[in-house]
């Protein structure tokens, strides 16, 4: 098939911009995606809060816990480092927890034990909250921005490709006949 020249040069512009408006549509929140110019981590916070107060963050991990109050609702997040999207990374070892307060009712089934989550806001005091018998010095976020990353399945190859070591291999057809030793 030919294209003319004209065409041709009308073409390529429109490809590349819808290339382009399909790489920006995301429902990530634009401050999940791009985060503060500075990286505060977790435990700087928890040894001298009162110099990181008003900061602005980008913090996100495991849910732990959820627990509502009657305008806002802390949500207790075991913290892991973020990729470039704001994506807490599972495989990483945690960076210390902290409390995302956020305004309003939010559903603990919606928000279970385990799923990751991130906010952006700004730090505010810290809150001294026991685990087990130990105080911890959760910082907390004043969240102004969040994303509840979906569950991902895990992924496993068609029947016919997936097979134990020690499943025999004619097992839904029975043994075959005769056997040729």
């Amino acid at each position: 098939m030919f294209i003319p020249d004209s065409k041709l040069k009308l073409l390529l512009p429109a490809c590349t911009l819808v290339a382009v408006m399909a790489g920006c549509a995301s429902n990530i929140p634009e401050m999940i995606r791009k985060g503060p110019a500075a990286e505060i981590g977790i435990p700087e916070v928890q040894l001298n809060p009162k110099s990181f107060t008003g900061s602005r963050v980008r913090w996100g991990g495991n849910i732990v816990s959820v627990e509502n109050f009657k305008t806002y609702t802390l949500v207790e997040v075991l913290g892991r480092p973020l990729s470039e999207q704001g994506k807490p990374d599972i495989g990483s070892r945690s960076k210390g927890r902290f409390l995302a307060k956020l305004s309003g009712f939010l559903d603990p089934e919606e928000y279970p034990k385990g799923r990751l989550l991130s906010v952006t806001g700004t730090l505010s005091a810290n809150i001294r909250k026991p685990i087990g018998k130990y105080l911890y010095d959760y910082p907390v976020i004043e969240a102004e921005a969040r994303y509840l990353w979906p569950e991902e399945e895990p992924y496993y190859p068609p029947y016919p490709y997936y097979r134990d070591p020690f499943f025999h291999p004619w097992y839904p057809y029975g043994y075959r006949y005769p056997y040729w030793w």
